[in-house]
């Protein structure tokens, strides 16, 4: 019986990656592009999610901080639900819905990029952090299912993982993450006079 229920995980994770790649790689390379030209620009991401997607945040963020695979300058990334004062504190004296928001305000700059995940694409703290990073003059990604929710209307680009399983959208938004990562990453280092960020660590 265990091993029916592990190797109905794996198949049903399998499965919706392969169709990933059909579902999702235009948007992935919009958005791979926007971070490049984000960092060629020197600008910075900025991630935010709820839970699981909160983990995935932190996950990216730190990629592009440290380093993916490369040795290279780090890359500006914030993940805006590690800051627990700030985290608690907004929702306290504001409401949970503005605890994305409120911080966007005081740490983003036109030209930044905002990465925002929801399974269900209808968080209401990442869907007002994904309004006032329009208004900011952000460029916008949404991380989220295959119904893709009201975060639809809010972003740039959608990524919808062609699942409306929880943990298999989780599954696909690790990868797309490292995905992107790599291109980022590739891109910087293979052209690092342009970017304003040096490939090399000195």
């Amino acid at each position: 019986m265990t091993d029916n229920i592990l190797r109905r995980n794996l198949e049903s994770s399998v499965e919706v990656h392969t169709r990933l790649i059909e579902a999702c790689l235009p948007a992935m390379t919009a958005a791979a592009d926007a971070l490049i030209s984000a960092y060629r620009g020197g600008h910075k991401a900025l991630f935010f999610g709820n839970g699981g997607s909160a983990a995935d945040a932190q996950h990216l963020a730190a990629e592009f901080l440290g380093r993916y695979l490369r040795e290279r300058r780090p890359l500006p990334a914030v993940a805006l639900d590690t800051n627990t004062s700030a985290v608690t504190a907004i929702a306290n004296d504001y409401g949970y819905e503005h605890v994305f928001s409120r911080q966007l305000q005081a740490l983003a700059a036109p030209g930044d990029v905002a990465v925002g995940i929801s399974t269900s694409g209808n968080s209401r703290s990442v869907l007002e952090a994904l309004s006032a990073a329009r208004k900011l003059g952000l460029f916008t990604v949404g991380l989220t299912g295959a119904a893709g929710g009201r975060m639809r209307e809010l972003v740039d680009v959608l990524i919808a993982a062609p699942s409306n399983d929880t943990p298999r959208i989780q599954e696909c938004h690790i990868l797309v993450g490292h995905a992107l990562c790599d291109a980022v990453e590739q891109a910087i280092a293979e052209a690092p006079a342009s970017t304003g960020v040096s490939a090399a660590v000195t």
